[in-house]
Formats: C-alpha cells, sequence, structure tokens
C-alpha cells in the first residue's frame, strides 16, 4: 500500500476508535508493509494531529507496546467555541415563561453536540474512565458525544424501573432547586462494581440531581473521576450540594422583565482534573 493511502486508512483508523490500544502488527498486515514504515506513518499522523488541535498519538514501547489515538481538542479551539456558544445562548428570545433558556436546538445539533463532547472528553482524557453515567433528560447526547471520543458505554440513570433491564438499585433524594423527594433507579447489570466513572449533564443549579447520581453510584462502589455540565445557573439564593464538577458556561442573569440574559465561561479553563 502506498504513503499516501496509508496515512488515510490509519487516519481513518484511529479517528474512528479513540483510545484503542493497538499493537503495530496489527497495522503492519493491515496496510501490508513493514514495522518501520508503519513508525514513520504514525509520526506523521502525530504531527498533523497535533497541528490541527485534534489530539495526538500515545505510543508505548516494550513486548506489548502499541499506540492510541487520545482526543485532544487545543485550548484555543475550545474557547472560541465556548464563545460563539455564549453568543447564540443570549438571544433573548430563547427566555422562556419560569425563568428558563431554551438550549433544545442546541442539544439537537449533531455538529454542536459533537464539539462539545470532544471539548469535555480533551478534559477528562487522562482520566481512566469506564463508563459515562448521565440521567434520563436531555443531557443523554451530550454523555453519548463524550463517549463516542472516550470510547465507553454510557449508563442511562432513570427515574422509574424498567422491566427489560432487571433487577435495579434505588435511592431517594431531594432536588436541590425544588426540595422534593424524588427517587433515582440504576440497574444492577449497568457496569462492574468499582468502575470509574464520569457524570455528564446538561445543566445544574443546586446539584441535587448529580448528588443523588454520586450516592446512587456509591451503591456500586463506583469511582466519581469526572463531572461534567453543559451550564451551571450562578444563583446565590441556592446552596450548592456539589463541588467538584467542570462547567462550559455559566448563567449569570436572566431577566423576563426586561428580556436581558447574562452568560460567561464556566470553570472549564480554571480547573484541574486529577487522576
Amino acid at each position: 500500500m502506498k504513503r499516501s493511502n496509508r496515512l488515510v486508512v490509519l487516519s481513518e483508523f484511529f479517528i474512528e476508535n479513540p483510545r484503542k490500544h493497538t499493537q503495530l502488527p496489527y497495522f503492519v498486515e493491515l496496510c501490508q508493509t513493514t514495522k518501520s514504515s508503519i513508525s514513520e506513518d504514525l509520526d506523521i499522523i502525530d504531527s498533523v494531529l497535533q497541528s490541527q488541535g485534534i489530539g495526538y498519538l500515545e505510543r508505548t514501547t516494550g513486548a506489548g507496546g502499541g499506540v492510541k489515538f487520545i482526543p485532544k481538542a487545543k485550548e484555543e479551539i475550545s474557547n472560541k467555541f465556548i464563545d460563539e456558544l455564549i453568543a447564540t445562548l443570549e438571544d433573548p428570545s430563547r427566555i422562556l415563561p419560569g425563568g428558563y433558556l431554551y438550549m433544545t436546538d442546541i442539544l439537537g445539533d449533531p455538529k454542536m453536540i459533537r464539539e462539545i463532547g470532544r471539548i469535555f472528553a480533551s478534559r477528562f482524557a487522562d482520566l481512566d474512565i469506564d463508563v459515562i453515567v448521565t440521567v434520563a433528560t436531555k443531557g443523554i447526547p451530550l454523555a453519548y458525544a463524550v463517549a463516542s471520543f472516550l470510547n465507553v458505554p454510557v449508563v442511562i440513570v432513570r427515574r422509574d424501573p424498567k422491566v427489560t433491564e432487571g433487577s435495579s438499585v434505588s435511592i431517594n433524594y431531594v432536588s436541590g432547586s425544588s426540595r422534593k423527594i424524588q427517587t433515582m433507579v440504576l440497574p444492577k447489570r449497568s457496569f462492574k462494581e468499582g468502575s470509574n466513572v464520569c457524570i455528564i449533564d446538561d445543566f445544574m443549579k443546586a446539584g441535587g440531581t448529580i448528588n443523588g447520581m454520586v450516592n446512587l453510584l456509591a451503591e456500586f462502589d463506583a469511582k466519581v473521576k469526572a463531572i461534567g455540565v453543559l451550564a451551571e445557573a450562578d444563583d446565590e439564593e441556592e446552596d450548592r450540594v456539589v463541588d467538584t464538577y467542570t462547567s462550559l458556561i455559566k448563567i449569570t442573569k436572566l431577566d423576563m422583565a426586561n428580556k436581558q440574559i447574562g452568560i460567561e465561561t464556566g470553570n472549564y479553563f480554571n480547573t484541574n482534573v486529577e487522576e
């Protein structure tokens, strides 16, 4: 196979299989070439991925050595996208009765969702995450977008048990905003006990729902490695029950009477995510 063809084949493989560790002999057979040629190809691909702000190739040596693609968006690219997202959401026509902000079109736009997923995955790429967990709301597309870049499954926490999912674990929790007691359920077969989990949600006010998920996951001995929310509300009247999280945007003002919206960048660039 010619080098130009190999570069296309290898690049497509890495983009479609993020964080999948693959040994070099697989690529040698796939491209019908030598290990030294594959090694040179990987150098070229890695250089282009990094220069374009897409990610990088992580290579290991030894008997089990190989390579995997780590999606990683450049900070300036992420910053530009978040600024554009803020400009889109600051449209006064998005204010809904009851003091809500219309974001359904954002969560339904495949291109927007994919980019949001890439940005979150970039922040959590170095964590050893086994599964993405979200609650059965509008955040489901967002969870799948993040999972696609981290190459892990998605588990959905529901309000009511489903017969088709077998035996489940349920807990009651207090909603942070409404102060109502609600229930959330997670099937026992969702994932292995002790898994490393990343929680993804579309919106957080006081954090009651996310805190409920954390408590539910504790029943599975799961380790919550990261929490990502698309938007957080800056409400001084609410006592935030979740402290450690990463947000893309923060809604600072929602004035229905004067049709004014205030949105700023969340804590995405100010938080350190550690393993």
